[in-house]
């Protein structure tokens, strides 16, 4: 059975299950476009606050179906940008996006975790770029890896192949909250009841912001910032008066 992705609604929270299942939920093509669909839809509505990624089972993502001989280029090269396309849908969407992460997150299951806001894992959860062993590189996560560690450790990761723990990810910074095993998508769910609450147009800048601030220098950042609190000042004066 080839991967699909689960839709389902609980309060303001829309639930994406990434399910294969008897195959550590091995992401596949097809998936992809209705990835970047079903964040569109979310995007134009309103009564989502919130998206939350996770796998079915006890696994996460084990990233993608090992390559045949005969795939031919062409299509390894649309696989490719179609998960990037997916992947910059994640970091497009207004709505913060929480990847609630139990067993295994690696290579393309890692990219998707590490294009979330947020990150919420079961203490037993691993994390690993093994491409290495197949001696390939990454189809994707290179970049988060560069722009959020120490080279050291963003080659330990690369380099070495090696699961990285739950709890060293914890310490590293780049998992935000640790749960019980099994836990990982209650402890999502409850946090993102928590954001639920906050002002959506508000969240939409600071996730723009955050985004551009990776990209450009402090000055021109500074007129961004000053823009984005102008505007914000201006609505909460207008509301406040009406």
């Amino acid at each position: 059975m080839p991967a699909e992705l689960q839709a389902s609604r609980q309060d303001a929270s829309l639930i994406l299950t990434i399910t294969n299942p008897g195959a550590e939920n091995i992401l596949h093509p097809d998936i992809y476009a209705a990835a970047i669909e079903t964040l569109s839809t979310a995007e134009r509505d309103d009564s989502v606050r919130t998206v939350i990624l996770t796998g079915s089972g006890n696994t996460f993502c084990s990233g993608t179906a090992k390559l045949s001989d005969k795939t031919g280029k062409s299509d390894v090269l649309d696989g490719l940008d179609s998960f990037q396309g997916w992947i910059e849908a994640i970091l497009d969407c207004p709505k913060p996006v929480i990847s609630a992460v139990e067993g295994l997150a690696a290579g393309a299951g890692f990219a998707l975790a590490l294009a979330s806001d947020f990150i919420v894992a079961g203490n037993s959860a691993k994390f690993s770029m093994p491409s290495v062993k197949s001696a390939l590189t990454p189809e994707s996560g290179t970049w988060f890896l560069a722009h959020i560690l120490p080279r050291q450790m963003a080659a330990e990761i690369l380099l070495y192949g090696k699961p990285i723990t739950a709890s060293r990810m914890h310490q590293l910074g780049l998992v935000n909250r640790l749960s019980d095993d099994g836990g990982a998508l209650g402890a999502a769910l409850a946090w993102a009841e928590e954001i639920a609450i906050l002002p959506s147009d508000v969240i939409e800048r600071l996730k723009s912001m955050l985004r551009e601030a990776s990209t450009l220098p402090l000055n021109r950042y500074s007129e961004i910032e000053k823009q984005n609190f102008m505007e914000c000042l201006h609505w909460r004066h207008s509301q406040e008066t009406t």
